[in-house]
This record gives structure tokens, sequence and C-alpha cells, in this order.
């Protein structure tokens, strides 16, 4: 008797490609929920993914001829959102905006929404996340009312296309996709599934009509894009919302970029009236007081941006058997390295007392390049000693005392020099001990200039 051939798997696994039979929930390879749909239902969006592209477009050529054009960009009238973006928003781009809850993503899309409005181009703003009452009342406490500027308080996917049918505008802007769902697709909004439909389809939209097409994401408690990984493939440009909620200060960062690069970050800060633009924020991460022991600038790169961060420590006799170690702002795994460093290749007691380190303006300042300023910080609050306000430091430490050289040094030195300070510790103190013996020098130097007394 023969046997009977089996079925062809139907349902694949959109993450990882793993097939079977039938449907069922959850992955069995990456265990992602929602992700299984059935093969031919895959295949129409890729096909409908495709059929962004003419024909024509889609026919292989020589490299050499095929024209390349500049892509035109317009500004969003924002100049922070715009340096990260490249120079502005190209027509047709996708952009997925994500951030955590409450950090300002809102705020910000609809202070761009309105100064497009104001340059004269019609913004489309569809918010499935409030109604439009509430988008109004925030509208008006930031000055965000215009009449180029049309709301629409929508879940449906439907709705919303045809009201870009309707209002025919130049930018759009839906907040958020995981809220939005469509009749094409299985399952409740926010599922992978109708997550992959939305976007997919306002994509589309955008490509066709040269639209530019602005999406907020949300994200997980990991910060990670919430939804299918293939949501941050199809679109054009991915950009994070960060900051702490407890501070005002708001950064924006490019993950991914199609027409621009990805190092540059835009600095903002929450004010009572809105989102304001900080185009130099080299004064927020600095102290106004006079020096105190246990204080030293470090020159942070955030992207393209050099910024002076001032890195503070507390230390106090030990209470207990074991010494706390308190860090904000820093990466407290590098705190306790330096903090091995001093003690061992400096003879600096720090694992007798209760060592605090923080940055002043709440930034965080994660890189190696701020190793030097913590050991500097540190051993100017055990031993007393003060850091002229005309000193920086820059440097990474080696697990043998060694300062080493960071990433764009000039241009640290040359953001420094600008901003008044005029010696810049870093690599050219061959180790620690050297680099704090330099600093202690110029610490008695200014002490003795401070007591001599003005005629």
């Amino acid at each position: 008797m023969a046997s009977k051939r089996s079925a062809p798997p139907a349902f694949a696994c959109t993450e990882c490609g793993w097939t079977t039979a039938k449907w069922v929930g959850r992955c069995g390879e990456c265990q992602q929920w929602g992700t299984v749909i059935e093969q031919a239902a895959q295949t129409g969006i890729l096909r409908r993914i495709d059929a962004v592209a003419p024909a024509a477009s889609r026919a292989a050529r020589p490299i050499t001829q095929i024209r390349t054009t500049d892509a035109p960009r317009r500004s969003s009238g924002v100049g922070e959102f715009d340096r990260v973006l490249g120079g502005g928003i190209v027509p047709g781009a996708a952009i997925l905006l994500s951030g955590e809850p409450g950090v300002g993503k809102s705020t910000l899309l609809l202070e761009v929404a309105a100064r497009a409005a104001r340059g004269g181009r019609r913004v489309l703003y569809a918010s499935a996340e409030e109604s439009a009452a509430q988008v109004r009342l925030r509208a008006e406490r930031t000055g965000a009312l215009h009449d180029e500027l049309y709301l629409a308080s929508e879940t449906d996917l439907a709705t919303i296309l045809g009201h870009i049918d309707e209002v025919q505008p130049q930018l759009v802007i839906v907040d958020s996709v995981q809220t939005v769902s469509s009749s094409l697709s299985d399952g409740a909004a926010g599922m992978p599934g109708q997550v992959r439909e939305v976007a997919s389809t306002l994509i589309r939209v955008a490509k066709e009509r040269d639209l530019p097409i602005v999406i907020v994401g949300h994200v997980t408690k990991d910060g990670q894009v919430a939804g299918p990984r293939m949501l941050e493939h199809l679109v054009d440009v991915v950009c994070h919302f960060e900051g702490d909620r407890q501070t005002s200060l708001r950064f924006i960062r490019a993950l991914k970029n199609r027409f621009g690069p990805t190092d540059e970050v835009g600095c903002f800060e929450m004010t009572g009236s809105g989102i304001a633009e900080v185009p130099d924020p080299s004064g927020l991460f600095l102290s106004q007081g006079a020096a105190e022991p246990g204080t030293c600038v470090a020159i942070s790169l955030e992207g393209r941006r050099a910024l002076p961060v001032e890195v503070q420590a507390l230390t106090i006799a030990a209470k207990g058997p074991n010494p706390r170690r308190v860090v904000h702002g820093l990466d407290s795994s590098r705190v306790a390295m330096v903090l091995a460093i001093l003690e061992r290749r400096a003879g600096i007691k720090a694992g007798e007392v209760d060592v605090y380190v923080s940055t002043v303006g709440g930034v965080r300042f994660t890189e190696p390049a701020a190793d030097l300023a913590i050991a500097i910080a540190v051993a100017g609050s055990i031993q007393q000693f003060s850091v002229p306000r005309t000193v920086a430091a820059v440097g990474e430490l080696s697990l043998a005392g060694e300062v080493r050289p960071v990433t764009q040094a000039a241009q640290r030195r040359s953001e420094a020099t600008r901003l008044g300070y005029e010696q810049v510790i870093d690599d050219r103190s061959k180790n620690l001990r050297a680099a704090l013996t330099d600093v202690r020098a110029r610490a008695a130097s200014r002490r003795r200039e401070d007591e001599i007394p003005a005629f």
C-alpha cells in the first residue's frame, strides 16, 4: 500500500522561518508569540511590499547606468530633529520614533507638525492613543495650533488612509503603530501580525505618493521596539527618544538612517510650555559654583558633538564591613574598575570609604573616556584637593594604570579650548600616577594664587 504523502508545511514564523503544518500561537523555535502565520498570507505581504516599485525599476541594469540624484530634503522646522535625520525629511521616507512611555514623543512630534504647518505644508496628525480634545489641549499649552495642522483620532487603518486621501497632506504622523489595527489581519491591535500589516501598508503609501510618514513605536521593558523585528527593517529611519523623566533633558538618536549618518544626537529640554531645542548644551552639565574637592570635568562625545560633563565624587568613612558604591549617570562596572586601579596603581585607599559618583545634569556618560575624570574626582575627594576650573581630563585607564587615548581626541581638545579650558589631561600623561601628580601641582599652584592678596 502506497504511503500517503504528507502535506507541506502551511504555516511559517516571520521571525526565524520555522515551519509547521498547523497554526500555533507560539513559535517552536524562537518562542515568540503571534509570529506564526499562513505562508500564503506571508507571501501576500511580501508581494504588497514588492509592488511599491514598478516593474521597470526592478529590472537589473549595470550599476554605471543607474542615475543618482540627491534626495531632496525639507526641514521639519525643528533644527535638532533635522540634525539627527541628516538635514531634513526626505519625501517618501518612513521614520520610526521610539521611546519610553512619557518621555515626550507625542510632544516632540506635535511640535514638528506645528512648525511644518507654519512652513506652508499641510500635516495630518493621526492619534490612536488620545482623543482629539486631549491633543487639542496639549497643542494649546505648547502653542502648536495652526489651520494647516489636521487632527484625526482613529484606531482603524482604513479610516486613516481615507483621511490621507481626503486631506492630501504633505506630512503624516501616526501615533502609534501599536494602537492601530487593520481588518486585513487577525488579532488585536499591537499583535505582531497587526503591527506588521499596519506598518507595511503605511510604508507602501509613503513610497507610492512620496509622502513622508513618521510612525511612533512603543518599546518593551528591555528598551527594544515592540512588535516584530521586521518593523525596523522596513522603515528608512529608526530614531530613539531617550531621557530620564526625573530631569528635563532629552536626547534623540538615529539607530538607522538610510539617508544620513547615525552618529548625530539632538538635544532637547522639556519645559512647562512644551519641548525646546538646546543647540549648544555645553553649560547644562557643569556646576556653577567654585571648584570643590571631588569634581573633575571630562569631555564627552555625543555623536559628532563634544560636550563638557562634570563628574562629581563624594567619599566618607565606611560604616560597615562592605563599603557602599553608589553610581548615577556612569557605568557602575567601570567605576568599580577605576577604584581598583586607584588603589593598586596609585596607592589611594578607595576600599576603605563609601564612594558616591555622579554626573551633573542627569546626563549619561558611559564611554571609557570618563575613566580618568572619575579617578581624579575620587582621588580629589579622598585627598581633599580641588581641580581648577580651567582643567579637563579625558582618557581611558588600563588595568596596568596607563592612560590610553580615546576616539576623536583632537575634537575633544578643540571643544575644551573653545570653552576656555587651559589644559586637557589625557594620554600625554603616561600613567595614572603622573596624571594625578600633574593635577595636584596645578591645584596647589591655583591655591597659592588665590592666597596672594590683590593690590
